[in-house]
């Protein structure tokens, strides 16, 4: 995956004068080294991005120059949901870097449990934080289940992975992932409430309201008095 870019000597206000021309301000940034700011085309780096994602190393291309990086801190316009400032990270392709790997669920359709509408699927982690060398970090965690019977879990220690290259951050081999969850019904039990009870809270009722009314009579005479 590769991106042709330029350096971008205006910064600030001038930026913006760079939408017009369907280009976007982004940034190379590394442990240790000086930030460049360049120009890509607004594009090709939505379209890297939604292939490749945070986990996919892309060649930018700067002149003669080529630099390995990632994407790191992107931002949206809250509007339209566009990427309008990238930010690439250069990392060391010899040393492990951690890096937030999306939980991809897949074989919905198949499934008879989510087809019949009688279970769901609870994501419990939608991301996996998981550390490895930059050309080893995986797309994305892929789930199928197609074949889950409703109850079934998926565990961390069941993810797809080459666990010789990858080792997961957080989460612990009995982790939960993922699972087949029933749908339940809920029915609204109805109260059936009998004869006798229902005069005995109208009496109740009646006399709360009889002692009240009393109870006025006897303050206004008080005050009469006075």
């Amino acid at each position: 995956m590769e991106l042709i870019a330029e350096k971008r000597e205006k910064l600030g206000k001038a930026s913006k004068s760079l939408k017009k021309s369907g280009f976007m301000p982004a940034v190379i940034f590394g442990k240790g080294l000086k930030s460049q700011a360049i120009t890509v085309s607004q594009t090709e780096v939505e379209k890297a991005y939604n292939e490749g994602g945070e986990t996919t190393l892309i060649d930018i291309k700067i002149g003669k120059d080529t630099e390995k990086v990632l994407f790191k801190e992107m931002q949206e316009d809250p509007l339209t949901g566009k990427i309008i400032h990238a930010g690439f990270y250069k990392p060391n392709l010899k040393e492990k870097t951690e890096a937030q790997v999306p939980v991809e669920v897949i074989g919905e359709e198949n499934n008879e449990f989510l087809k019949n509408g009688e279970a769901i699927v609870l994501i419990l982690t939608n991301e996996i934080a998981v550390e490895a060398l930059p050309m080893d970090l995986p797309h994305a965690f892929e789930i199928d289940v197609s074949n889950m019977q409703v109850g079934d879990v998926v565990l961390a220690s069941q993810l797809s992975y080459d666990t010789s290259k990858v080792g997961l951050v957080d989460l612990e081999p009995g982790d939960m992932v993922i699972k087949l969850d029933k749908i339940e019904e809920q029915v609204e039990e109805e109260v059936v409430v009998s004869e006798e009870e229902a005069l005995e809270k109208i009496e109740a009722t009646e006399e709360t309201a009889v002692e009240e009314e009393e109870g006025g009579e006897e303050k206004k005479e008080k005050k009469e008095e006075k």
